[in-house]
């Protein structure tokens, strides 16, 4: 009987520690005040989150849904810089620890301007990230991706010239789609274990460079046939099917490389899993 009572205190006990838990609502935005470039460092530790254009006449906005119990929303805009710092934390030292279903639909929404520069750096914990880049002015991109699974698009093209895109990503499944509307001179890629998706299709106004580096796990490449691409490749257990691309020089190109208005210039270094190529058909 003694038993008993104890186990069912000890359920309750639980069922109150859970129900304790409870999900915060956060907006944060500012309004567009002549503002023509922005520097925006996006920190999100554990959920969902959706990146987006936003309104032309708003520089930034959050919308987030987060566990108070647990996390802290970050806002912080210097005018004098033109810079943003957004994010969600974890508050003090507990890390993440998962003790109710209402956690996981911790969940944030960021969208910037499309019509200022930006240089934008994302840091991304446990998430599952959408990132929909295509029509911003992005001028610079950095994305550190820890346990994510994140997708990373440019569904139409980007409205500036950038300079590079550098993503790095630990035990993660990310994929790239639309890579040709980033407008991207070079794009690196180093990823530690797990599985990756580099797509270069889209709307190519000039020619571009890829650097990629993985060290365990699977790399697709999903190439346009109307882009002139060299791909060379150094691996040590890797598989690897050139698949349409034929030997040049110390690599491999597609046919008519050298005729080819538009190149794209592939580096791609591997230890173990394996190097597939798809190609793109011209829609």
């Amino acid at each position: 009987m003694l038993r008993v009572a104890i186990v069912a205190l000890a359920l309750s006990l639980g069922a109150g520690s859970a129900s304790a838990q409870s999900m915060r609502a956060f907006t944060t935005f500012r309004q567009l005040h002549g503002e023509t470039r922005l520097q925006a460092d996006l920190d999100y530790r554990a959920g969902s989150l959706r990146v987006a254009p936003g309104r032309a006449t708003e520089l930034y906005r959050m919308d987030a849904s987060y566990d108070e119990d647990r996390y802290l929303p970050t806002s912080d805009f210097n005018a004098a810089r033109g810079a943003v710092s957004l994010g969600l934390q974890p508050a003090g030292e507990g890390g993440l620890r998962v003790v109710s279903r209402r956690q996981l639909r911790q969940d944030a929404n960021v969208a910037f301007s499309p019509a200022v520069d930006l240089d934008l750096d994302i840091t991304l914990g446990a998430v599952d990230a959408d990132l929909e880049l295509g029509g911003l002015s992005l001028s610079e991109l950095t994305v550190q991706a820890g346990a994510s699974q994140a997708v990373i698009r440019f569904s139409q093209p980007n409205r500036s010239r950038c300079r590079a895109a550098k993503i790095t990503a630990g035990a993660a499944e990310v994929t790239m789609l639309g890579l040709g509307n980033s407008r991207c001179d070079r794009i690196d890629f180093e990823g530690g274990m797990g599985k990756v998706t580099l797509d270069f299709d889209g709307a190519w106004t000039s020619s571009s460079q890829a650097a990629v580096k993985m060290a365990v796990g699977e790399l697709t490449l999903r190439l346009p046939r109307r882009v002139g691409v060299r791909l060379t490749l150094d691996r040590f257990l890797a598989t690897f099917d050139p698949a349409g691309l034929v030997r040049g020089g110390n690599g491999f190109q597609s046919p008519g490389y050298d005729r080819a208005e538009r190149r794209l210039d592939i580096e791609v270094t591997t230890a173990v899993g394996g190097v597939k190529i798809e190609w793109v058909d011209e829609k």
